[in-house]
């Protein structure tokens, strides 16, 4: 089932100086987030790297996963990474928090493994989330226009 939600165009705008390459994988992982959790809000920023971030709410705490666009790659990142069960050992890195899924191509993520970790991911955020949230399914761009 595919989405027909649109990329935020402030997104939009930065996605297209991306290789086309890493513009497919990006799109393709935005569907597929949106098809596990359609409800899902999507924050976007351009800070370090140009990222999608979801969430069950408005904020930014309440976010399940993102996808940092880097210069020459992304990752599927888990905001709670050290907090969720990983029995494949699929999330890398040594942060506090954060750990991700290096993404090279659509097997990385579309497959049973890395699909039970997202929906893990969304499980918790929602039984972490502080207060309901007025927000469902938005597209809410934080980048700031120079």
């Amino acid at each position: 089932m595919k989405t027909t939600r649109t990329i935020h165009p402030d997104f939009q705008f930065l996605l297209d100086f991306k290789d086309q390459e890493i513009i497919d994988l990006f799109t393709d992982l935005r569907e597929y987030i949106l098809e596990l959790y359609p409800d899902s809000n999507e924050l976007v920023y351009h800070t370090h790297a140009l990222t999608a971030v979801f969430s069950i709410s408005d904020k930014l705490s309440d976010a399940f996963c993102m996808l940092p666009i880097y210069t020459n790659h992304l990752n599927l990142g888990f905001n709670k990474g050290t907090l969720l069960k990983d029995p494949d050992k699929l999330l890398t890195e040594t942060g506090n928090l954060i750990r991700h899924i290096d993404v090279k191509k659509p097997t990385d993520y579309r497959n049973p493994k890395a699909k039970a970790l997202i929906k893990e991911a969304i499980d918790f955020a929602i039984k972490d989330m502080d207060k309901p949230t007025k927000s469902i399914g938005q597209t809410i761009s934080k980048i700031k226009k120079k």
